[in-house]
């Protein structure tokens, strides 16, 4: 095997003398190639005749948009039979309903509630007020047996508390009474002192025998809506209380039971007496028989709602002689209520010249007038 000239490399391995290329010329196209692969990596993609629509582009792509529903519309408008049914409005929700008397007409549409300012909302009347304690009141009384179906009877007309058209106060006076009661068969004693100055009043009502006594009292403000209780206590051994907080709007009372809440025209167990005998005495003719008033009475340790009704008048043979009177009646509601008759005298300024008091037991204690004494 002849050996390669120096310089000379074979193409394919082979020993060929006549297919040997010389080393400097191989060199040289080695330069060459690389010199032209380096002007192309350097070219740009227009120089090298690449066009920008031959080459697909993600910002075109993402530019176009399809034609809007409008315009086709628009082009070609719909036939009649292919117009969709416009939907009426829907009416606006209330939180309320109209006013009571007012009502929407079937062809026109009903008006828009007024908007009403929290500022320019009226604060409720004292008639608005004593009205929902009527109604309150009512709701609790239990309605009777239904299973014989029969009709209800009409209910009677009611009277609400600051409704009246004046009230008109007694004179200080004291009562004093002869006390009957069917747990020991001898009388008592029981005396009534009203005092007022035309701003303030007082009221002590006490009963006693052997040496006991039982004494309620009252005190507090005068106002055109008649008595207006600050406190009423009930003492027998020992003192209970009850404090009429009106800037609070509330009730406290001395047995540490829980505060309730002040209502227009609350009274007392005691000061209710009077106030009855003022609003009548205002105006009499104001209250017809079976009118219902609605007071709210504060007790010693808890408050109720009492319910009077007005009954017929009646002249009475008692112990101070014959007086006529007009009875109210107030029912026991509830298991352990009391049944409070009144009889109130016109020609004594309406106070009561006998009181008697029904337990659910049966017993009874009955205060009958015996004496007038006037006061200064």
């Amino acid at each position: 095997m002849k050996k390669t000239p120096a310089g000379m490399v074979p193409l394919d391995g082979r020993s060929n003398p006549s297919r040997t290329i010389p080393l400097k010329v191989l060199l040289a196209l080695t330069a060459a190639v690389l010199l032209a692969h380096l002007a192309l990596l350097q070219a740009t993609p227009m120089n090298l005749g690449l066009s920008q629509t031959g080459l697909p582009s993600a910002f075109i792509t993402r530019s176009l948009a399809p034609v809007p529903v409008a315009q086709n519309a628009a082009k070609q408008p719909l036939t009649p039979a292919a117009r969709p049914k416009r939907k009426a409005p829907a009416p606006a929700r209330t939180t309320s309903p109209p006013p009571l008397g007012l009502h929407a007409s079937s062809s026109e549409p009903a008006p828009a509630p007024p908007v009403l300012e929290q500022a320019e909302r009226p604060d409720p009347s004292p008639s608005e007020i004593a009205a929902a304690q009527v109604e309150a009141a009512e709701a609790q009384v239990e309605a009777p047996p239904d299973t014989e179906q029969e009709a209800l009877p009409p209910r009677p007309p009611r009277d609400r508390l600051m409704s009246v058209s004046a009230v008109t106060l007694p004179s200080s006076v004291r009562f004093k009474y002869q006390v009957e009661t069917n747990k020991f068969p001898f009388s008592a004693n029981a005396e009534l002192l009203w005092k007022q100055n035309g701003e303030e009043y007082d009221a002590r009502l006490e009963i006693s025998a052997f040496g006991q006594a039982r004494v309620q009292t009252s005190r507090g403000q005068l106002t055109p809506e008649g008595l207006a209780p600050l406190r009423f206590s009930d003492k027998f051994r020992s003192e209970v209380a009850a404090h009429f907080n009106r800037a609070q709007g509330k009730v406290t009372f001395s047995a540490n039971t829980p505060d309730v809440p002040l209502l227009a025209g609350a009274q007392d167990r005691l000061s209710i007496l009077i106030q009855l005998a003022a609003m009548i005495a205002g105006d009499p003719d104001h209250f017809p028989p079976a009118t219902t008033i609605a007071l709210q009475a504060i007790g010693p340790r808890d408050a109720d709602t009492w319910l009077f009704t007005i009954g017929e008048k009646e002249t009475l043979s008692l112990p101070g002689g014959q007086q006529a009177t007009l009875k109210l009646v107030r029912n026991p509601r509830q298991e352990f209520d009391q049944k409070v008759e009144l009889w109130l005298a016109p020609a004594l300024g309406y106070l009561p010249v006998r009181i008697r008091i029904t337990e659910p037991n049966g017993d009874f204690v009955d205060q009958k007038w015996l004496a007038t004494e006037p006061q200064t």
